[in-house]
C-alpha cells in the first residue's frame, strides 16, 4: 500500500502505529493492497477487503481489523476520505446484569478452589472497574485506613480513587498479607484466567468440569454461559441504580464512565415506582368477558 506520490509503505511505519491496532492486522492490509495507491483505496475497495480478508466474522470484528486501522492510516497520510462503517460495527452493547444470588453464588464457588479468584471477582462486583484495571492494582493502590483504593486509567479514562466496602477491604487486606508481590493478583489476563471464572460458573451450578481445561474442551451450555468478567461491572452499575438509587451524573461522576452517554445504557435497572405503580390499576384476570374491569 503506497501513498499517491510512490513513496514507501505507509502501513509499516508511522501508520501502522497511528491506528493502534495489532500489527497482524495491518500486514493482512499489507498484503491485500500491496502497491495500491493509498489515494486510490476507497470505500468500495475497502468493502471488498474486508468482506475478503475477514468472510465470516461479525461486522464489529471487521471493524476493528480492517475499517479502523486502513481509516486511520489514511487519515495519517493526509487522504481526504470519510471511512463509512459496517452496520453493527459497534457490535451489541451488552448490559446483562447478575442477580444477587447468582453473583453470590459464583463468588462463593471459586472460593471453594481458588481464594484469590474470589477476592478479584468480589473487588470487581463492588468497585465496577473493568477486569484490566483490577488485574493492574498494586498494594500500594489499597489504602485499607481510608476504605479507599487507586484504580489506573483504562480505555482513556482518567485513574481515579474508588471507595472500598468495609467488607470487601478487610478481604483484600487479608489477601495481601497472604503474599509479598507488589501486583495484588497474580492472575495475567488470558485463558488460564478465562477458565477459572467458567470454573466458578459450573462449579455454582453443579455441572461436572475439568479441573484443567483440555484443549478439544469448550464450556457447555448453561443458563450463565453470557457471563464474562465484564458482566461484574455492568452488575455493579446496575445495582448502584437499583438499589443505591444513583443517577446517571452519580455514575459518571465515579469515574467509571466518561459521560451521561456512556452510562445511559443503564437507565433501565431503576424502574421508575411511580410509573411501574400504575400496573396496579391494569384489568386483574379475575375480570370476565362483558364484566366491566375497574
Amino acid at each position: 500500500m503506497q501513498s499517491g506520490s510512490g513513496g514507501p509503505p505507509l502501513l509499516r511505519s508511522s501508520g501502522s502505529r497511528s491506528s493502534g491496532r495489532s500489527p497482524r492486522y495491518v500486514a493482512k492490509l499489507i498484503k491485500h493492497f500491496w502497491d495500491t495507491p493509498l489515494t486510490e483505496i476507497d470505500q468500495a475497495a475497502i468493502d471488498e477487503a474486508a468482506v475478503e480478508l475477514y468472510p465470516n466474522v461479525t461486522p464489529a470484528t471487521r471493524n476493528t481489523c480492517v475499517y479502523t486501522p486502513v481509516a486511520a492510516i489514511l487519515h495519517h497520510a493526509k487522504v481526504k476520505i470519510l471511512v463509512e462503517r459496517p452496520k453493527g460495527a459497534k457490535g451489541r452493547k451488552l448490559v446483562d446484569a447478575l442477580v444477587p444470588a447468582d453473583a453470590f453464588g459464583i463468588i462463593e464457588a471459586a472460593e471453594t478452589f481458588d481464594t484469590e479468584v474470589a477476592v478479584l471477582l468480589m473487588c470487581l462486583l463492588y468497585i465496577g472497574a473493568r477486569i484490566g484495571a483490577g488485574l493492574d492494582m498494586q498494594r500500594e493502590d489499597v489504602r485499607a485506613d481510608e476504605l479507599a483504593a487507586w484504580m489506573r486509567h483504562q480505555k482513556g479514562q482518567p485513574s481515579a480513587d474508588v471507595r472500598l466496602r468495609e467488607d470487601v477491604c478487610d478481604r483484600l487486606v487479608e489477601h495481601l498479607e497472604s503474599h509479598d508481590r507488589r501486583r495484588v493478583f497474580r492472575f495475567h489476563y488470558g485463558g488460564h484466567l478465562k477458565y477459572q471464572l467458567v470454573r466458578a460458573k459450573l462449579t455454582y451450578l453443579g455441572i461436572p468440569h475439568p479441573v484443567r481445561r483440555p484443549v478439544p474442551w469448550r464450556e457447555p451450555e448453561h443458563r450463565l454461559k453470557w457471563v464474562t468478567f465484564h458482566t461484574f461491572r455492568h452488575t455493579w452499575a446496575s445495582w448502584m441504580r437499583r438499589y443505591a438509587k444513583a443517577t446517571l451524573d452519580d455514575l459518571v461522576d465515579s469515574g467509571n464512565w466518561k459521560d451521561r452517554r456512556s452510562a445511559a445504557r443503564y437507565v433501565h435497572a431503576a424502574p421508575d415506582d411511580d410509573v411501574w405503580s400504575g400496573v396496579d390499576r391494569f384489568p386483574s384476570m379475575g375480570n370476565r368477558r362483558g364484566v366491566k374491569a375497574r
